[in-house]
């Protein structure tokens, strides 16, 4: 009994964090001139990447993926080198405005800390 409690407090959670996404999504667009800044964060990763919705395109992407960053785990240290490397390959193609999409998660922890180091290396949202 007590596992289905759990189970379905998982469900709960991630249909929430679904819903907070669709409503800032409608709020949030990246434009070429201001890509939207888009987080994600797995159990295993740590997901960034500008995006152009007018084109659908990519701009500029990092991850705990690349083997530059192999060895961070998911966690608030790990958010701040990839807000780091995220704003250098943004400012590298010349974009300093972004919009930020924070995914649905709540703006606290994680998120906080790569936005935080994105603003300290010079983006601008």
């Amino acid at each position: 009994m007590e596992n289905n409690r759990i189970e379905d407090m998982k469900k709960t959670r991630l249909d929430a964090r679904k819903v907070r996404h669709l409503r800032i999504r409608k709020k949030v667009f990246g434009s070429p001139e201001r890509p939207r800044l888009s987080v994600y964060f797995s159990n295993n990763h740590i997901y960034a990447q500008l995006i152009n919705d007018e084109e659908g395109r990519t701009l500029a992407f990092a991850s705990t993926m690349e083997k530059a960053f192999s060895g961070l785990k998911p966690n608030i240290e790990g958010a701040t080198k990839i807000g780091e490397a995220i704003a250098k390959r943004a400012l590298e193609k010349k974009i300093k405005k972004v919009v930020f999409d924070r995914g649905g998660f709540l703006y606290h922890g994680k998120v906080k800390a790569l936005a935080d180091s994105a603003r300290e290396q010079g983006l601008e949202f």
